[in-house]
């Protein structure tokens, strides 16, 4: 991030990153503190400060409900991320992990390793990565003529993620009696989520948001154009190969511990850019916070909306991201 006080577009992108962080710890304090049992700021400031006086809804607040807002801040960070990579890459807007495939081949990978061999769920991220890889390789077949082709990429992603559905769909069928601790997991949803699934995807996240914010510079120069980009000695094929692995490592870890959640890697991507503009040295850092920010609060709703009663935050992520999707398409089509 450039220093503040040299260009008037650098101090406001940079204030916007800065404001984006706050609303994104704003967003932690009140997913940790409200619930079917309030706590006061003290009582997690003194958790932070493993304080002995911690009173008795410590469990609740270091157990259950940090760890829950955590997972899903991460998540929130590697879909958008996701979102942010292939949209470049592709100079698709429609482009999204759901969208193309990415997070069917995914979860079609990580359910079969939750139904059918249950005892190896440290295996899921692993799986799920070779999933979601898969089903960008099918994809990018499918759609290759000359190049890829906006319109043919969109349908192959669709029938993609049709026959990867339906791969669900028959696993569920043929393992009836398994699949009652997998439906959550289909809607997508955080409830349960521990310590052990913060170590999960923490490393995935690392790796993920070092390498989108490592190549964010590539991506403007794709952004240019192939010929252009190739013209400045950008190796295309092998950078565009290389971010499609990282954003399909991003998606997979997201899929692996928070289920088939759609639309944030389509969403949080354009409000980023219609706030700060297509510069992707800041668009991939405030897409990660506003990514993170959307799903914390999206969950901490789900939580809350219907209370004592709580949805699957992919069940309110539908409801946001469909009207969204289909305000794009028709924007795309009046152009």
């Amino acid at each position: 991030m450039k220093t503040l006080g040299i260009d008037p577009r650098v101090d406001l992108r940079n204030w916007i990153l800065l404001g984006g962080a706050g609303l994104l710890l704003i967003a932690v304090l009140l997913g940790v503190s409200t619930g079917a049992v309030r706590v006061d700021i003290g009582e997690i400031i003194d958790t932070f400060r493993w304080s002995a006086d911690v009173g008795e809804n410590y469990q609740i607040i270091y157990n259950i409900r940090i760890p829950r807002v955590l997972v899903g801040a991460l998540v929130g960070m590697n879909l958008a991320l996701a979102g942010v990579i292939l949209q470049g890459v592709l100079r698709n807007p429609l482009a999204d992990p759901g969208i193309i495939g990415v997070t069917a081949g995914a979860g079609l990978a990580a359910m079969a390793v939750l139904i059918l061999w249950p005892e190896q769920t440290f295996l899921v991220p692993s799986v799920a990565f070779v999933g979601a890889l898969a089903a960008t390789g099918l994809v990018f077949l499918l759609s290759w003529q000359d190049g890829i082709n906006p319109l043919r990429l969109i349908l192959a992603g669709v029938a993609v993620a049709a026959f990867f559905g339906g791969g669900m769909s028959a696993l569920m069928v043929f393992h009836s009696d398994k699949v009652q601790g997998t439906v959550n997991w289909m809607a997508g949803g955080f409830q349960g989520r521990s310590w052990e699934h913060v170590r999960m995807i923490l490393p995935y996240t690392v790796v993920g948001v070092s390498g989108a914010m490592f190549c964010s510079r590539y991506l403007n120069l794709l952004n240019l154009g192939d010929e252009a980009a190739k013209g400045l000695g950008v190796p295309v094929e092998r950078v565009r190969f290389a971010l499609i692995v990282l954003a399909a490592l991003l998606a997979a870890s997201a899929v692996s511990v928070a289920g088939l959640l759609g639309f944030v890697g389509l969403i949080v991507p354009h409000l980023t850019r219609l706030i700060i503009g297509s510069d992707s040295e800041y668009l991939t850092p405030c897409a990660a916070v506003f990514g993170a920010t959307l799903v914390v609060l999206a969950d901490t709703a789900a939580r809350l909306i219907f209370r004592p009663v709580e949805i699957p935050v992919g069940v309110l992520m539908a409801f946001l991201g469909a009207p969204f999707f289909l305000y794009l398409l028709r924007k795309g089509v009046r152009k």
